[in-house]
């Protein structure tokens, strides 16, 4: 999907309208949060906390390597 989008001054700030095709294809609505993520080839805009997503990682990396410990103190 490629489109032009136009920046517009949004009192004090600036932004971009986003159409429903857009909308639809990011998976979000109305009061959602989007994530700006800077890329090597300028910026992504995303849906999810990539920063979230790999702190998420790292702990289930953790539960898996010390499942029998974790066991062992829910009793």
């Amino acid at each position: 999907m490629t489109k032009t989008l136009t920046v517009r001054k949004i009192g004090n700030s600036y932004g971009v309208i986003l159409g429903k095709e857009a909308m639809t294809e990011l998976g979000v609505e109305a009061g959602d949060t989007l994530f700006v993520v800077k890329t090597p080839d300028g910026i992504r805009l995303t849906a999810y906390d990539p920063d979230f997503a790999e702190a998420l990682d790292a702990g289930r990396d953790y539960m898996r390597r010390h499942k029998n410990a974790l066991r062992e103190l829910a009793r």
